[in-house]
């Protein structure tokens, strides 16, 4: 919320994510920390819309960050996993009400699917990576992103379902790969990744 409030954002939404994953890891905690933050908001004069999103099994099909870029890539081309349209829809459409572009949440929503439908979407994220300096050429080419070094299949020896992945679990072993950090000094590896080539759990 420091953050927000700093930057000068008059109208809030957050994603307060709750699970294995999450740092609020039961519902009851996170609905305490939104409604914390909803109260903050109301104190300093901001809007704020506080979204709670499950974190119990990784968002999407990749976790590491050069392969999450290229799923955002996917996703603005029209090719998105339901779990991850299902949040992107109900955070935009609420971003588009409180921007006072649309009451009708259901309407909103609509407007998000036409925007990626019209790659609309995909244009202004790269007019933002331009605008930031970045590379546009590895979002209009993402096999250009560096490969990991190793890449390990883990496949199952049986026919079923997965009925759980510990989110929090992946989350670690990407960091110790070095996806993230374990200590301020280390260094980011963009290669590693983990991807669920086969979602198919409930």
């Amino acid at each position: 919320m420091s953050k927000k409030i700093a930057a000068g954002a008059d109208k809030i939404v957050i994603d307060v994510t709750v699970g294995s994953g999450a740092f609020m890891k039961d519902i009851h905690s996170a609905r305490i920390l939104a409604k914390t933050m909803k109260e903050i908001g109301k104190e300093v004069g901001k809007e704020t819309v506080c979204v709670l999103t499950n974190m119990d099994s990784p968002l999407g099909t990749s976790v590491g960050n050069s392969l999450e870029i290229i799923e955002v890539v996917d996703a603005l081309q029209g090719n998105i996993e339901e779990d991850v349209k299902e949040v992107i829809l109900e955070i935009g459409s609420y971003i588009i009400k409180l921007a006072g572009a649309g009451e009708d949440l259901n309407q909103n929503k609509n407007r998000i699917l036409e925007s990626i439908a019209s790659k609309k979407g995909y244009d202004k994220f790269i007019e933002m990576v331009k605008l930031q300096g970045g590379d546009i050429s590895y979002i209009e080419e993402p096999t250009k992103f560096e490969k990991a070094k190793y890449v390990i299949p883990v496949l199952s020896e049986n026919n079923g379902f997965v009925e759980k992945i510990n989110a929090e679990i992946v989350g670690s072993i990407s960091v110790y790969l070095g996806a993230g950090r374990m200590k301020k000094e280390d260094i980011i590896d963009s290669s590693v990744r983990n991807s669920f080539k086969q979602k198919n759990w409930r």
